[in-house]
């Protein structure tokens, strides 16, 4: 196998986002859970994304993963390695996406990175190194206020100076504007400074494809999907990749029972478990009784093996700002998020071992546990169900799940929080069939 892009993202359903981005440009992508073992057997692809659940760790660890997982990508040909974070630009003034740049950044010997997480199809956009979502700055919108990784400050470069050990720079929108010429000159300019990482502007799509083509020139950039989008058709364009219309995806139907668990609480998932009220039964579990123990999972559980046969459930630990905030206010931050991360895994886990082979998962932690769990390696990208959010075929599976499981016969759905319509648990139950 020889890649034309690898990827590496920190958490899963950012590396979904991506893989579906790269699927629809015409790459054939397959997205692995951690560092592929050597002998997982994998299709032949232009492009392979390793999934790590590495934003909110500590960033020793996200580190030491994300070499682990370059150093596979790069053994498998891929002479360019995006690193690849959300949108919103998760990340504590300790990082982790300064520690991880630095580190890939002196891996791969490059003199400067290009780093933007704009992606205007999904309403994020970087002026003057300012992130904005739709209209407003990051730090005047709902997003400012994630539960692991709250971000206050909207203004990019200094946000990543306060993480990373090297000196940042702007690339803005009137260099990037006067095409790959001026960008290229900006960068040697900036490197002449001691500049080795630039944030860089991006309002339309159009410049994602002019820094996608600047970025080949480099061996890493870092970014959310926009810079995956721009990186993939510059490959297109220049026949380094020849593009394939269809999915990855084989379209057998896979049937069985199906399952939604809701983890996320941004408002987005909030209003989408509203509306899936309407069409299936929903529990919403009592965070106290979760961090209290294992007893409320059990519940959860007995609670959707009695209504399976009669169709979807939707099990929810999902709670507003003020209510995770009262919560980690009695039992800590990370102890709270931890206690609800393995009770859906576990939910999840029993889900499965009860014969539900079509599983619907919202947030990016509840996500990461979820698949941890269940033991899958890889996917392979289908349809897409929302922007960013395609449905995937499980490649693989942990000894010990029934048959169809360890076969790989499962299909899932990963949903960062704010992603999807208001109707998205519906609309992916009616693509994954």
């Amino acid at each position: 196998m020889t890649l034309a892009l690898g990827c590496i993202a920190d958490d899963y359903t950012g590396a979904s986002d991506l893989a579906n981005t790269l699927t629809r440009s015409g790459l054939r992508t397959v997205q692995t859970i951690g560092v592929p073992a050597d002998d997982l057997a994998l299709p032949e692809v232009d492009a392979v994304v390793v999934s790590l659940k590495s934003r909110s760790i500590e960033s020793d660890l996200a580190v030491s993963r994300s070499r682990a997982a370059e150093k596979w990508l790069r053994g498998r040909g891929a002479s360019h390695v995006l690193f690849k974070i959300c949108s919103t630009f998760d990340s504590t003034d300790k990082g982790n996406i300064g520690p991880v740049m630095d580190a890939l950044r002196a891996d791969c010997g490059e003199r400067i990175v290009l780093v933007t997480p704009a992606f205007p199809e999904v309403g994020r956009t970087v002026y003057m190194g300012n992130l904005f979502v739709g209209s407003v700055p990051l730090n005047e919108s709902p997003l400012k206020d994630h539960p692991l990784n709250p971000m206050h400050d909207s203004n990019l470069v200094r946000v990543l100076a306060r993480q990373s050990k090297t000196r940042i720079g702007l690339l803005d929108l009137a260099v990037l504007s006067r095409g790959g010429g001026a960008v290229r000159a900006r960068l040697a300019d900036l490197v002449g400074q001691g500049v080795g990482a630039a944030i860089v502007d991006a309002v339309f799509d159009s410049d994602l494809e002019t820094i996608g083509n600047v970025a080949l020139d480099h061996r890493l950039s870092v970014g959310a999907s926009g810079i995956g989008l721009g990186l993939a058709r510059a490959l297109v364009a220049s026949r380094k990749v020849r593009p394939n219309p269809s999915t990855a995806m084989s379209d057998a139907p896979v049937g069985g029972p199906a399952a939604c668990l809701a983890g996320s609480c941004s408002q987005a998932t909030l209003g989408q478990i509203a509306n899936a009220e309407k069409t299936m039964v929903v529990l919403h579990l009592d965070p106290e009784r979760v961090v209290a123990g294992k007893e409320e999972g059990r519940r959860a559980l007995a609670w959707a093996n009695e209504r399976l046969e009669q169709g979807p459930v939707l099990i929810a630990s999902s709670s507003t700002p003020d209510q995770v905030a009262a919560l980690q206010a009695r039992h800590g931050r990370e102890a709270a998020g931890h206690a609800i991360e393995q009770t859906m895994a576990d939910i999840a886990e029993g889900l499965v071992r009860s014969g539900v082979r079509r599983l619907v998962v919202a947030g990016g932690e509840t996500s990461g546990a979820v698949v941890d769990r269940l033991g899958i390696p890889g996917f392979l990208v289908g349809a897409e169900i929302a922007p960013g959010v395609p449905v995937l075929r499980a490649v693989g599976g942990k000894k010990g799940q029934k048959e169809s499981a360890e076969q790989g016969e499962m299909l899932l759905a990963l949903k960062s929080g704010n992603f999807g319509g208001p109707e998205f648990f519906s609309d992916a139950l009616k693509l994954m069939r």
